[in-house]
């Protein structure tokens, strides 16, 4: 089908590309909308109904929008709008946001994302690195979180080009803290250690999942012993960042596999896990299983910080990004579950 035929029109006559199709970027590759192409074998509807704690507010705000005007004059792509997530409101409206840089098209096609995923063809801004730390100073940040698509098309994953982000964010924001949420750069650890010699104070990368269901819930090229690789080698090369991973509830895993997924962490020498709510982002994507009640997000935060991590940042609205600022207070980042 020509990319073309993708496409619909809003009521203002906007083209509008459908999810799970394949269009043509403003930078002239293609891509798939939301990252997962249209699939016959995946289910219509949820597993019950969506339970009212994971009710969010629509975004709206004088900050929210500020934060918007200035990732918009700046060319930025944000995670938060990228991957729907439930807290854009909260977060813009107080004047943070995570930023995702090297493009927002991902070379991954992970079932649970809503990035998009195509080939960028060693495409990257250039002027991006210099954005980012003005947009930084903009809104004024004391906390920035620097996350980014897959660029497997890049020779180094594009850490030299990251690194380089914190790098000018850092120079332009000496007070701003930052924590790169990363790829895996494919494991190779020389890639690692440029993101994480930057200037960094948090090194971040997730594991999304239990081992057993790493696949199919991550691309192929993920693994879950890759990614407790590329942590336990950032932790070893630089001991006093701190390391940080993320896990989705709500894909099928059990307590045991839970338990047993902190205790690897921990014995890669992860710092911090933060435990929310996966929440299908289109009917193309996988289903949810079950919605993990708050007691039981109270329960497994209790569990970990028993296994030694620094904080557990547990609920069902929590992302790996959210209120990432707050961690250290050791309150669960002052939401009650």
């Amino acid at each position: 089908m020509d990319e073309k035929d993708n496409t619909r029109s809003n009521f203002r006559g906007i083209p509008v590309v459908e999810s799970g199709r394949k269009y043509r970027t403003d930078e002239g590759f293609s891509a798939i909308k939301n990252g997962v192409k249209q699939r016959r074998d995946t289910p219509d509807i949820e597993r019950g109904n969506k339970p009212k704690w994971l009710r969010a507010k629509m975004p709206s705000g004088r900050g929210f929008n500020g934060v918007k005007q200035t990732v918009k004059e700046h060319r930025l792509s944000t995670v938060c709008e990228e991957s729907m997530c439930p807290n854009i409101g909260e977060c813009w409206n107080n004047g943070t946001a995570t930023i995702m840089v090297m493009g927002a098209v991902c070379t991954r096609a992970c079932r649970f994302c809503a990035v998009d995923t195509g080939n960028p063809h060693g495409w990257l801004d250039p002027e991006e690195p210099l954005n980012t730390a003005r947009a930084v100073k903009l809104m004024n940040l004391k906390y920035v979180v620097i996350t980014s698509v897959d660029r497997d098309d890049l020779p180094d994953g594009g850490a030299a080009h990251y690194a380089s982000c914190v790098r000018e964010i850092k120079k332009m924001n000496p007070q701003t803290a930052v924590e790169a949420l990363t790829p895996d750069f494919n494991g190779v650890m020389t890639d690692v250690e440029k993101v994480v010699d930057s200037g960094l104070e948090v090194f971040a990368q997730n594991v999304e999942t239990v081992k057993r269901l790493t696949h199919p819930v991550r691309d192929p090229r993920a693994s879950y012993a890759q990614t407790l690789a590329v942590l336990e080698h950032a932790k070893k090369h630089r001991p006093d960042v701190l390391t940080k991973t993320s896990l989705m509830l709500g894909l099928g895993e059990k307590d045991h596999e839970i338990m047993q997924t902190m205790h690897d962490l921990r014995a890669v020498g992860v710092d911090i896990l933060t435990l929310g709510q996966y929440l299908r982002p289109t009917p193309n994507h996988l289903v949810v299983e079950r919605y993990v009640t708050p007691d039981e997000f109270d329960a497994y935060r209790q569990e970990g910080l028993e296994k030694g991590f620094l904080e557990v940042v547990a609920g069902p609205l929590v992302r790996s990004s959210y209120r990432a600022d707050k961690v250290l207070e050791k309150n669960n980042v002052g939401i009650a579950v």
